[in-house]
């Protein structure tokens, strides 16, 4: 969705909700800090759970070098700092169910298997 702005054109809303639906629909990672360390995340879902907003994904990097173990994480969305959309396409991951109960009535986007 694109809103006017003061000149009359028309701009991306921004923040960490719509930079994680465009993350997820393009299938383009996400920069970020979590726990203090930098992460680069392929976001896979995002929901809701006890009022608050989480994204499900797999982080490919982790201080700049890949995890040694790949899975699908939890994390808060308050908890990414520094959110950011890079130019770097993900695979969506085996390790994804999106019929996962977890995500019942409660996802608000996720990615689409190809």
């Amino acid at each position: 969705m694109k809103y006017p702005d003061e000149q009359g054109e028309t701009a991306m809303p921004t923040g960490p909700v719509p930079t994680v639906f465009e993350a997820i629909v393009r299938k383009k990672c996400l920069t970020a800090t979590y726990n203090k360390l930098p992460i680069v995340l392929a976001p896979h879902i995002i929901f809701t759970r006890h009022g608050e907003m989480y994204v499900d994904g797999v982080v490919l990097e982790r201080e700049g070098k890949p995890p040694r173990e790949f899975k699908v994480g939890t994390f808060k969305l308050i908890g990414l700092v520094d959110l950011t959309l890079v130019d770097r396409n993900f695979q969506v991951s085996e390790l994804f169910s999106p019929s996962d109960p977890k995500y019942a009535d409660a996802a608000l986007m996720a990615v689409e298997h190809a």
